[in-house]
């Protein structure tokens, strides 16, 4: 662990605190402490009212974003059938229900058959796909919408800092196409930054006008 990720106080629920405890040890992916921070940091500064997400894995990040903001409400995409279940439970149990609606299956197929506009965007799926989900996700994002997404260094293959083992080559290579599309298009303004595995931030500032 680097000396600024030995800092993070993750301050949650205790309820969420057992959901990850409990998740890490099935072998869960789920965000890890610093990235967490960093996105629940984001979105209290935020406040938005619409967040979508892309993974929703057992509910957990959905759930601390509600908590963390009263007036907020989530639309998460699942791919797995079972962590689809278990996140609706997780988030009935916390009393969250009322402010979620969750999709199970293709994040790409669901996201072209979307409309409305959103205020920020968890991007936390397939990352071979987060380049093909763009162009929806511009689409259904408003002018000053921030895009978060998350494990885009992955563990530092990405970067260069750590040597990509041959099977991982080709995610490693879609990640960065996907970085390179990102950084380069003229409607965000995009930070890439050393948090967790890796996380881009992004801010639309696309000009055209959406219904």
């Amino acid at each position: 662990m680097d000396y600024t990720a030995s800092l993070v106080q993750l301050n949650i629920d205790e309820r969420l605190k057992t959901m990850r405890t409990d998740a890490l040890s099935r072998g869960i992916p789920i965000a890890d402490d610093e990235t967490l921070q960093y996105l629940l940091f984001t979105v209290s500064a935020l406040r938005p009212r619409r967040i979508l997400e892309i993974g929703t894995a057992v509910g957990l990040s959905a759930a601390a974003m509600l908590l963390a903001v009263d007036e907020a409400r989530i639309t998460t995409v699942e791919l797995e059938e079972e962590r689809y279940l278990e996140a609706k439970n997780n988030l009935a149990a916390l009393g969250l229900s009322e402010r979620v609606t969750a999709y199970l299956g293709d994040a790409g197929e669901i996201l072209s058959m979307m409309d409305g506009q959103f205020d920020f965007v968890f991007l936390d799926g397939p990352k071979a796909q987060y380049e093909k989900y763009l162009f929806d996700l511009k689409r259904l994002m408003r002018k000053g919408a921030v895009l978060f997404s998350d494990d885009v260094l992955l563990f530092g293959w990405v970067s260069g800092e750590e040597e990509t083992p041959q099977k991982r080559r080709s995610i490693v290579e879609k990640i960065r196409s996907y970085l390179e599309t990102l950084t380069a298009d003229k409607d965000f303004i995009t930070s890439v930054l050393n948090v967790g595995d890796g996380v881009a931030v992004s801010l639309y500032v696309g000009e055209e006008e959406k219904e």
